[in-house]
């Protein structure tokens, strides 16, 4: 099942979160900085014209429905908050991930999105479980994947660090 990117809107209490589009690439590069990578597996973009030679693989990915980059806004007023993927769709196990820029962090902001996203996913999508990799240090994104009933499943060494793989079950409404 394809969805068509212009037919996704999720919606949270606080949030408003759609596939990744051209339009959000300068708000994201704008808040892409290195203590905000600092438990990504990734590099910050050097500048924009690196950062715009990634982002429009994510739009491709969306159209054929395998992988899901999706901007973060605040529902009052649209102000960008961050990223969140849902990776490996056609996989038994999706890939969850999510990144709030630094001035938004400690607002609950990353477990709404992650949240409703999966939710979406479970429901949309049928995925019945998730994997959720984070570096070990990363205990406010840990508690994120335990939020949703994650529970480690496996550890693995990163080139910049070392990392839980939480398994997170079905969180489908039905």
């Amino acid at each position: 099942m394809t969805l068509r990117a212009d037919d996704i809107h999720i919606e949270s209490p606080r949030l408003s979160i759609r596939p990744f589009a051209a339009s959000d690439a300068q708000d994201a590069f704008d808040c892409i900085t290195p203590a905000l990578t600092r438990f990504m597996s990734w590099e910050p973009p050097a500048d924009r014209s690196v950062f715009d030679q990634i982002w429009p693989a994510w739009i491709a990915t969306i159209a054929e429905g395998t992988d899901f980059t999706f901007a973060i806004r605040q529902r009052d007023g649209g102000s960008f908050v961050g990223l969140t993927g849902l990776h490996h769709v056609r996989q038994t196990d999706a890939e969850l991930g999510i990144w709030i820029r630094e001035d938004l962090h400690a607002r609950g902001f990353g477990r709404e999105a992650v949240s409703a996203v999966a939710k979406w996913a479970g429901n949309a999508l049928g995925i019945k479980i998730f994997t959720y990799p984070v570096a070990e240090q990363n205990y406010p994104s840990r508690r994120i994947a335990e939020a949703l009933g994650g529970v480690i499943a496996d550890r693995k060494e990163t080139p910049k660090y070392l990392s839980v793989i939480y398994r997170i079950p079905d969180q489908a409404v039905r």
